[in-house]
């Protein structure tokens, strides 16, 4: 059933929609759920990430439209300059519900030949499409590119290549690891996870952030998926899973926010290099 604005879905819905997506590319989020029940803790989600063109048809506002629509208000700003994309995060007054953190590639940062694939890509999106509830779990919604392209985005942003493959949907979940009773630290959680064959994103050390700036974070790497080029099959990185512990503020309130040069290494969970 739909109307004007869309699928008529509710937010948990949507949520589910987003986690049966994500998890059916992200064989890892299962086999973690198991291994940290069987370790007896509940597993909780802290924030859901997304990535986005900034061309004003798949912007950040349109990604983060089916969130406002279901209460969830627009907060701080982050950039990342080196890797030429920004980024909002969003929350809702009902502190258990996920934040959620929406990026953007600036396309008009890189060059004449990057921006016309991209743009290819994008007019390809039929524009009702974008008005859908469900718009942020609908995959590509244009034509496999080549394996060739693909390289060429990769080469130019790691952020571009994903997205050219992948599309609209949930990049990665996050545990909540503030909901642990018996795991005690990041160290612990990684060590568990190396333990159990999981491989993680070491970049700027296998845990970004500190109990200073009130936000400590770790994340596995994503594992290869095999995906059909136009011309090919071919393995690259798919979704992770990242943990998230957050730390008091002065004001005795929890930091709900993010820390721009952890995030940033946090991405580099879906780079070819790793």
């Amino acid at each position: 059933m739909y109307h004007k604005y869309g699928v008529l879905m509710t937010l948990n819905e949507l949520f589910q929609k987003l986690w049966d997506d994500y998890s059916s590319i992200n064989k890892q989020a299962h086999a973690i759920h198991a291994l940290l029940e069987k370790q007896g803790e509940r597993v909780i989600n802290d924030h859901i990430a997304f990535r986005t063109y900034d061309i004003p048809k798949v912007n950040i506002d349109v990604i983060a439209r089916p969130f406002i629509k279901f209460g969830y208000q627009q907060k701080k700003e982050y950039q990342f300059p080196e890797k030429k994309f920004f980024a909002f995060h969003y929350e809702h007054k009902d502190i258990s519900l996920p934040k959620i953190f929406i990026s953007a590639l600036k396309v008009k940062e890189f060059s004449p030949d990057i921006q016309s694939i991209i743009d290819n890509l994008v007019n390809q999106v039929p524009v009702d499409h974008t008005q859908r509830d469900d718009f942020v779990v609908s995959g590509i919604l244009w034509k496999p590119i080549s394996y060739e392209t693909y390289k060429k985005l990769q080469h130019a942003s790691e952020y571009a290549a994903w997205l050219s493959v992948y599309g609209f949907r949930a990049n990665h979940f996050t545990v909540f690891f503030n909901a642990f009773k018996k795991i005690k630290t990041l160290v612990d959680i990684n060590q568990l996870l190396k333990n159990h064959g999981f491989k993680l994103n070491t970049s700027g050390g296998e845990i970004k952030g500190s109990p200073q700036e009130y936000l400590e974070q770790s994340s596995t790497l994503a594992d290869p998926i095999e995906v059909q080029f136009a011309d090919r099959k071919a393995l690259i990185p798919g979704c992770y899973y990242e943990f998230a512990r957050r730390y008091l503020l002065p004001n005795g309130k929890l930091f709900h926010g993010f820390v721009a040069p952890s995030a940033d290494k946090i991405f580099e969970s879906t780079d070819n290099k790793q």
